[in-house]
């Protein structure tokens, strides 16, 4: 049998002290959600400091916008998904008939066509898209602030994430709705004036510049405000196809 000395039994208790500070410290983040939904990956302790650092400190700060002159000659566009009948008919139509489909925790449900966002208000910026792969390009953007659409469909208090969904299979992300709502959050319409050329993302992409590029998804069809994550794939805010990135990705 183990003797306890009184070294042990201080030992004991501050690691029992720090155990409870620790789950106390995690019931305080969850309460005022500084805690991702994938904190149990591999990234989860790491992904949790700079989630919750970020939401602390740099609630409001803005991703770098550049000069005109900065814009890159030959932006890269990487692969998609091999088009539908169904898309190519959209496009053929020059997506007159595509739609965005707002619901969720909203008071007025909304199927939003092109022409319906280009009647809003309009914002541009001129930001960076870093890839996780390594690659960036820097490009104008313009479309409609997320936040002006989400206003307009009437975001109710219960609301803490935007789920969103791409035309390609099984392509979603979420993000909270502090980023939802941020001013440089935007579904994009137009790049480098002119229309979202479709190997960008066109007609319609989420532009969440202060993220890394795959959380702006292409081809947007569907947001969904929610409370939870419950019962959105494995509750961990993302689709398959992003398994293995965090799902924090703020730069």
């Amino acid at each position: 049998m183990k003797t306890l000395t009184r070294r042990s039994l201080l030992l004991g208790g501050v690691a029992a002290a720090a155990g409870v500070a620790g789950v106390s410290a995690f019931a305080l983040g969850k309460k005022f959600g500084l805690i991702p939904p994938d904190w149990r990956s591999i990234y989860g302790p790491g992904e949790t400091l700079s989630y919750a650092a970020h939401r602390l400190f740099g609630r409001h700060a803005r991703a770098r916008e550049f000069p005109r002159e900065m814009i890159s000659a030959k932006p890269f566009a990487n692969s998609i998904a091999r088009p539908t009948d169904e898309f190519t008919r959209l496009q053929a139509g020059n997506f007159v008939d595509w739609r965005l489909a707002v619901e969720g925790h909203v008071d007025q449900p909304m199927s939003l066509s092109l022409a319906n966002l280009r009647a809003m208000e309009r914002r541009s910026q001129i930001t960076e898209v870093s890839c996780e792969e390594g690659w960036s390009y820097i490009a104008e953007w313009a479309g409609t602030p997320l936040a002006t659409v989400l206003n307009a469909a009437g975001v109710r208090p219960t609301a803490r994430w935007l789920v969103y969904y791409s035309w390609e299979p099984d392509w979603w992300e979420s993000i909270d709705i502090d980023e939802a709502m941020h001013p440089q959050t935007l579904v994009t319409w137009e790049m480098n004036g002119a229309d979202l050329p479709v190997p960008f993302g066109g007609p319609l992409r989420l532009r969440v510049p202060r993220q890394l590029g795959y959380k702006s998804v292409k081809f947007i069809t569907r947001l969904v405000v929610t409370d939870s994550l419950d019962g959105f794939g494995d509750g961990t805010g993302q689709s398959a196809a992003n398994q293995g990135y965090a799902w924090y990705a703020g730069i």
